[in-house]
């Protein structure tokens, strides 16, 4: 068995007919189920454990994905802290008729490491050993702290306006 990094993981897969929307395009729920089965599997692996997605942030659609093409899901662990940890995934399309690559999408998710119960556990510490790994790490650290503030300023909106009953909105 050749050896891998727990830490990144890729996946390939064909887009087939049935992911289309009515445009003849890869329909983007059809690209975010991907996206997280692929983070799931960089988080579950790293981890060692079962993981759950807390959330998915950025995602950017870049480029449309057609029928026939190959997607190549490019999967790294780039932060951990206690039970959490930053997947960063991007998405290159291939169409292999045209010999043609293009970036078509990224996004992060953050994934929760949990024991049977479903309470967080630990998972091991993020051992940077190159400069990609370094900045990737950096960047996550950043993004880290801009979803704890649009957390924070979350809490203030709703504490300075609640929802009413029966909204549409409730407090999580």
């Amino acid at each position: 068995m050749s050896e891998f990094k727990s830490n990144q993981l890729s996946m390939t897969v064909l887009m087939s007919p049935e992911m289309a929307n009515f445009s003849g395009k890869v329909h983007g729920g059809a690209i975010l189920r991907l996206l997280d089965q692929v983070a799931y599997a960089c988080a579950s692996r790293y981890a060692g454990r079962y993981v759950v997605t807390l959330s998915v942030d950025q995602v950017m659609f870049r480029q449309p994905i057609a029928v026939g093409e190959l997607v190549t899901f490019l999967a790294s662990v780039n932060y951990t802290g206690t039970s959490s940890m930053e997947i960063g995934v991007k998405v290159v399309a291939e169409d292999i008729l045209k010999r043609s690559v293009r970036h078509a999408n990224s996004c992060f998710f953050t994934m929760v490491a949990v024991d049977d119960a479903g309470t967080p556990t630990p998972v091991p510490a993020l051992t940077l050993e190159t400069a990609d790994e370094r900045r990737r790490h950096a960047a996550a650290l950043i993004r880290r702290q801009l979803r704890q503030e649009m957390e924070q300023r979350h809490l203030e909106l709703l504490a300075s306006n609640p929802p009413a009953p029966g909204d549409l909105v409730e407090r999580v």
